[in-house]
């Protein structure tokens, strides 16, 4: 059954109109035909609002007794048993009376929705749970009755209903909101004009933010990647330092002095590794983003100016807030920084805000980790001090005497730095400048390759010697090192992607969307095939770009399988991210397998309704369809059998229930048929206006004499039907209707106008239904109670309602006043045809004017 639609009238205030604005809707929709009821609407002694409810169908309350007081709450089983299209209920918020069937009226209306049933209702931005804080620092009352925010952003549509502060305080003057003894009260209280216009203020920016949801789909669907300053979206970019919660906290404020701001927290990894981030520290960062109402983003790109800049692009952002760099001052000679490149390449689109703060300029603290490989800067400075570092230290030393001891100390620091730079070979070429060095100008005889003194021999070869193991055990540990910052950075992104799983993120396009996020990516597509000669086709993608058609085309591709292909466009990543994205991509294959395997699993009930049909149908034919064979055959058995002679009124016996037989069979293979081209969906009509009081006689053809009694007038309008379609749906209903009455009971079949709609009701005096099985009673083979033997297979009510939907109307039950069933057959009014203009008049059409 498919969920019912949402509608709320969110208001700024009390008293600004939202049940009003309600019921006028419902009698909108009245008058064009829909079934609407009020399932509970608290006038709260406003004349105008009970004035409202006049013509409106009003479901009985539910009395329930607390604390020696009696209170009225909404009904809801008698609603779920009168199943209108659309049902009114008031106040969302509302806390029910303990012993009530939920808590809380929203969970009524979930009740409802789950049902089918479309739901109107109202609510005021006070009672919305995330603001129940900020409503009581304005008004100083904490809202006791609260629904949680999600239960409003899942409505269908919301309309605020609002009001100028002084247009409410005048209408609170005149009495039209409380009692008279009660106005001056409020007026100095609650509805003072600070907080009515701070009320006002957080409704039209909630509802902004969820104007703001639907422009996001929109920029998606079309692929809008130019930046919408259509309201204040600011990205807080972090680097797991300490500076982090204090840009969070001004990005925070900045929001709130926008048109419904948000702010969004990024931390952008390497993707050759993780940088010096605290995890401890970033997922302190995370909790105070979530709770100031932002949230928070891992993104993964080797140059963070250029990946910071693109997600700001791609989430439509106005503002980027970073912080002063940490920095020293001669560390700027290896570049501007993130902030000052971020300023520069920004645009005129994006605002950078640079937000100073305690640890500005006090240093990074241990190096940023690179990754497993040495970067091309780190080998060529290696090199440098390699091989420039002992001749400037044989140069300083010249001037010195230090001893040759120290002097071995100081080259072996250079080799150790070489070493710390640039890796291995660095290291082994400072360590064999710097033996000759030592060789030719600190051991004797001076200035020469040679060496006097067998003891600086040794000394020399165990320098040498500790050097490379130095330099050996220094790389070994920077490259191990290096792999568990790697390490540690795919295992921060797989469980990321687990709790994506774990908060039920398990859409395809969900997921692919946070593939193109974390790897910074244009676009990013699950292709896949049938076999290895089969063209590719595309089961999900996310972001923009070209569609792909093979995963060649992309800049980068992992297959999943033999078949299958995650394809991403944008840049070309390192071989190490491979490792991360190949979980990615199995993930991926998995939320499609899934996907399907729901798919298949919503045709297997589908098929196995099909089935339960067909049983039923071999069940119906193996008795049914034989009762009256078997009648038919015994008559004519009789009448050719030789041994009796048959006297006329015999014969005519025999024949008349040979002509029975032969109804019902044809009455039956009718149903049959018509049933299989309702479940087929072959049924089309062919729609023409005619008067109701033409088809129904013509139904009544078959029914026994003096068992119905017709009241359709010949003033009613002409209705737009396919006539072959209503006679069979009214004989049908006829047909059920006598079956079901008392010896001696007489069936009423009436018409009536009901606005737009022309509604026939047949009503019975028999036993009745129960409201539970109103609806069970419209399925095929269905037969209620002690049907008696013979009263067919179940199909009649079935194929009426199929033939009444079919025409645009509706089929439904109701009990009879005074006992037994009516079926109310709903149908649509033909359009009223315009009145000829006297002989002469102009019939030219007027002029439109335009506004």
């Amino acid at each position: 059954m498919a969920r019912g639609k949402l509608r709320i009238y969110l208001g700024a205030a009390p008293g600004v109109g939202k049940t009003y604005a309600m019921l006028a809707e419902a009698h909108r929709r009245t008058e064009r035909g829909t079934d609407c009821v009020v399932g509970y609407v608290e006038h709260h002694g406003r004349p105008r609002t009970e004035v409202m409810l006049h013509g409106l169908e009003q479901v009985p309350h539910r009395s329930l007794e607390y604390r020696d007081g009696v209170f009225a709450e909404m009904d809801v089983d008698a609603v779920l048993a009168r199943r209108p299209r659309i049902a009114l209920v008031d106040e969302l918020a509302h806390t029910n009376v303990p012993g009530s069937r939920n808590a809380k009226r929203w969970q009524d209306v979930e009740e409802l929705l789950a049902a089918g049933i479309d739901v109107v209702s109202t609510v005021n931005i006070q009672h919305l749970e995330s603001l129940g804080d900020v409503v009581e620092s304005i008004t100083g009352v904490r809202q006791r009755e609260t629904v949680p925010d999600e239960v409003v952003r899942r409505a269908d549509q919301i309309e605020l209903v609002d009001m100028s502060p002084q247009a409410l305080r005048r209408r609170m003057a005149h009495g039209n909101i409380y009692q008279p003894d009660k106005v001056d009260a409020a007026l100095s209280n609650y509805f003072r004009p600070g907080n009515l216009t701070a009320l006002r203020e957080l409704a039209l920016l909630w509802v902004a933010d969820r104007v703001d949801e639907y422009l996001n789909a929109y920029r998606s669907e079309h692929q809008v990647s130019r930046i919408w300053g259509s309201r204040e979206r600011i990205v807080v970019g972090l680097t797991g330092g300490p500076e982090g919660r204090t840009l969070i906290r001004r990005a925070a404020r900045l929001a709130e002095k926008g048109a419904g701001g948000e702010v969004l927290a990024v931390y952008i990894a390497r993707s050759d590794g993780l940088t010096a981030a605290s995890p401890k520290e970033l997922a302190v960062q995370r909790t105070l983003v979530e709770d100031l109402g932002g949230t928070f983003h891992h993104v993964v790109g080797d140059d963070i100016p250029a990946a910071l800049l693109d997600f700001a692009r791609g989430v439509n952002a106005t503002q980027i807030v970073l912080g002063s760099s940490r920095r020293k001052t001669w560390q700027y000679v290896f570049g501007p920084g993130v902030g000052a490149t971020v300023a520069r390449d920004s645009g005129p689109d994006i605002d950078v805000h640079i937000v100073t703060h305690e640890a500005v300029a006090k240093g990074r603290g241990l190096p940023v980790a690179r990754g497993a490989r040495l970067g091309r800067a780190r080998i060529v400075w290696g090199w440098l001090v390699g091989l420039g570092g002992p001749a400037v230290l044989a140069v300083l030393l010249n001037s010195v005497d230090l001893g040759l001891a120290n002097d071995m100390l100081l080259f072996l620091a250079v080799t150790v730095a070489a070493a710390l730079l640039g890796g291995l070979l660095p290291a082994l070429a400072s360590a064999a400048l710097g033996s000759l060095l030592l060789n030719y100008y600190y051991t004797p005889p001076l200035h020469r390759l040679t060496i006097a003194d067998p003891k600086n021999i040794v000394a020399i070869a165990i320098f040498f010697g500790v050097a490379v193991s130095v330099a050996s055990v220094v790389d070994l540990a920077a490259r191990r090192t290096h792999q568990a910052a790697r390490l540690r950075a795919e295992s921060e992104i797989l469980s990321f992607l687990a709790g994506n799983v774990l908060r039920g993120e398990t859409s395809l396009e969900e997921l692919l969307e946070r593939v193109r996020e974390t790897f910074a990516m244009e676009s990013a597509a699950l292709l896949e095939r049938a076999g290895d000669v089969d063209p590719w086709t595309c089961a999900g993608r996310s972001g923009f770009g070209p569609p792909l058609e093979r995963p060649e085309d992309a800049d980068v591709d992992m297959p999943v399988g033999d078949h299958m292909a995650l394809a991403l466009t944008g840049r070309v990543l390192p071989a190490e991210d491979r490792r991360v994205l190949a979980a990615f991509a199995a993930q991926a294959a998995v939320v499609l397998d899934r996907r399907r395997l729901r798919e298949e699993a919503d045709r297997a009930r589908t098929l196995a309704e099909g089935n339960r049909i067909r049983t039923a149908l071999l069940a119906a034919v193996s008795h049914d369809l034989r009762t009256p064979l078997a009648g038919i055959k015994a008559a004519v058995t009789s009448l050719r059998s030789d041994d009796v002679a048959w006297s006329e009124e015999d014969r005519a016996e025999l024949l008349e229930g040979i002509e029975e037989g032969a109804d019902r069979l044809d009455h039956l293979v009718g149903n049959l048929l018509d049933m299989s081209r309702l479940q087929t969906g072959t049924v089309t009509p062919l729609i023409r206006e005619i008067d109701v009081d033409e088809v129904v006689p013509m139904a009544l053809v078959g029914v026994p004499e003096d068992s119905v009694d017709l009241d359709v007038p010949e003033t009613l309008p002409m209705v737009a039907v396919d006539p072959g379609l209503l006679e069979r749906s009214v004989a049908n209903l006829v047909e059920n209707a006598v079956k079901y009455s008392p010896p001696g009971g007489r069936v009423l079949v009436s018409a009536s106008v009901l606005t737009d709609r022309v509604e026939v009701r047949v009503a019975d005096r028999g036993p009745g239904v129960p409201d539970e099985a109103k609806d069970r009673i419209f399925e095929p083979f269905q037969r209620y109670g002690d049907a008696p033997r013979g009263a067919g297979v179940g199909l009649g009510l079935a194929v009426a309602r199929g033939f009444a939907e079919a025409m645009g109307g509706s089929l439904t039950a109701e009990d009879t006043p005074g006992g037994g069933l009516t079926m109310v057959l709903s149908l649509r009014a033909a359009a009223p045809r315009p009145e000829p203009l006297p002989a002469g008049e102009d019939t030219a059409e007027p002029e439109r004017q335009t506004l």
